[in-house]
């Protein structure tokens, strides 16, 4: 399989500036394997070491940070000879050691000839603990599961991803009906990429869902693991209330729906817990459209969605027949799914999503992007129906900016708004 990431890889190991690499992200996102795919395709040797299963690790860190002794202990580990231009050193699971993110302080003042990666699918739960972090010492890239385009080059679809490249609209809609069968495809599946490496391979349908239900359990054993007791029972509270909030007509995160007389106080912490380990994303509430988007962030107001559509439809307990036959996926689940799409694909290119709501009327944007010097307002429409009354009134209210739909139409341009494909979202971000 290929990942978008691999570029950005090949870019950090040419810079003559480069600094140990940390790669963030939830469990299972594919940390472990883009690691050592890219060590094996772009070095002699790969060290690799997994901090959770090699103990004498934190012994190796316990003394000091002397880089000749812990580069000779790496090699005595793993019996291969490290050459500082031709050698990959792999840590994973560096939160598992102590010490282990402060070495990568060392290893960039005293050794930047050396090529280290590091990846831990809890860093963000590790550092919002207060273990020390070596800001300014280490380049940082965060791994999220596959989007679409990376869905349709995993099954073998390259030419249609040309096609969708090429911006061709009118071939493209000639294809509309492939695109529509894959993303539907895509919507069972999702990106996590275990599941999309079983589908690909195999097309069974009840494995995917199994593999998908195991990792939903994996995360929930995480929080058991590194949560306390109460907090736990919040975390899987708010976890659990994600069909309920997404299925709602307005999508904005109600702490009733946890429970009757549920107060903010009560879950912010557990919210957090699940933003730093990757398995949800927060989109906060912007009051007006202006340049930067961050200056009229209003954190009170937001939404809450889960990192992956495959695991959202496992977890809704989602027939797959639903998804895969018919236009009930859809038409149904008041956009849930639809929604839970474009901003995975938003994510996955780097891009912080908003969402604008009038505090005087029911009008709603589903998204607001800023992409370089400009403000998107972004309408979803799971169907063919796409009256946006919201988006024109609020384009009529910004005349300076145009908005974009996602819908199931084929591409328009209306002037005031240029309706996209859902499939052909992620080369219009």
């Amino acid at each position: 399989m290929k990942r978008d990431i691999y570029e950005e890889l090949l870019r950090w190991k040419n810079n003559l500036n480069r600094k140990p690499l940390v790669i963030t992200g939830a469990r299972q996102v594919g940390k472990t394997w883009i690691m050592r795919e890219f060590g094996r395709n772009e070095y002699d040797d790969v060290v690799y070491i997994n901090c959770d299963n090699e103990k004498r690790m934190e012994a190796l860190l316990s003394d000091d940070y002397n880089i000749d002794r812990i580069l000779l202990g790496l090699q005595a580990i793993s019996g291969i000879n490290i050459k500082s231009d031709k050698t990959l050193i792999i840590l994973d699971e560096i939160q598992e050691v102590p010490r282990g993110l402060h070495l990568l302080k060392y290893f960039y003042e005293e050794a930047p000839e050396y090529h280290i990666m590091v990846a831990g699918s809890l860093l963000g739960i590790i550092l919002n603990r207060g273990v020390s972090f070596p800001v300014g010492k280490v380049d940082i890239m965060e791994l999220h599961p596959m989007n679409f385009n990376e869905f349709l080059e995993a099954m073998g679809q390259e030419q249609l991803l040309k096609v969708l490249d090429s911006n061709d609209w009118k071939l493209i809609d000639i294809l509309s009906s492939k695109y529509i069968e894959l993303l539907r495809q895509y919507y069972f599946v999702g990106g996590m990429p275990e599941a999309v490496l079983s589908y690909c391979n195999s097309k069974d349908i009840a494995q995917v869902r199994d593999i998908q239900s195991n990792i939903l359990k994996a995360y929930r054993n995480d929080i058991s693991k590194h949560a306390t007791k109460s907090e736990s029972v919040k975390i899987g509270q708010v976890l659990d209330s994600l069909p309920s909030q997404l299925s709602k007509e307005n999508k904005k995160f109600i702490y009733g729906v946890i429970k009757s007389g549920a107060r903010a106080s009560e879950f912010e912490l557990a919210i957090q817990w699940l933003i730093d380990a990757g398995i949800i994303h927060k989109v906060n509430r912007i009051k007006e459209a202006r340049m930067p988007l961050k200056f009229y962030e209003d954190i009170s107001a937001f939404k809450l969605f889960l990192l992956d559509l495959g695991l959202f439809a496992c977890m809704c307990e989602v027939p797959a027949s639903e998804i895969l036959i018919g236009n009930n996926i859809f038409i149904e689940y008041k956009g849930a799914f639809a929604e839970q799409y474009v901003l995975q694909q938003i994510i996955s290119r780097k891009v912080k999503p908003y969402y604008w709501s009038s505090e005087k009327t029911p009008s709603e944007i589903d998204f607001v992007i800023q992409r370089d010097d400009k403000i998107v307002p972004i309408e979803v429409k799971a169907e063919v129906n796409v009256k946006a009354r919201s988006l024109r009134q609020f384009i009529t209210n910004n005349p300076d900016l145009k908005g974009v739909r996602y819908s199931m139409l084929g591409y328009i341009d209306q002037g005031w708004v240029e309706n996209v494909p859902l499939y052909a979202i992620d080369s219009y971000i």
